[in-house]
């Protein structure tokens, strides 16, 4: 009986150091991959914007040429 309670306490030890590291270990975790998302998510946008003023420009370049007309040609 005694062998039967100190293999129990072992066990419940054992589960709760293991659910103690796993809380530990994401916390560690997501604070070091915080940084990282933020620093990626503003590279993205910035690329977005670069992206965004390129085909605008393409746009506006495609669109104020005058069209060619068939009086032009020969």
């Amino acid at each position: 009986m005694v062998m039967l309670v100190f293999l129990v306490g072992l066990l419940l030890g054992t589960l709760m150091g293991g659910a103690l590291c796993v809380r530990y270990l994401r916390r560690e975790i997501a604070a070091n991959v915080g940084p990282q998302l933020r620093q990626l998510n503003s590279k993205v946008d910035t690329l977005e914007s670069v992206l965004n003023l390129a085909l605008v420009t393409r746009y506006t370049e495609l669109t104020s040429s005058p069209a060619p007309t068939m009086s032009n040609r020969n």
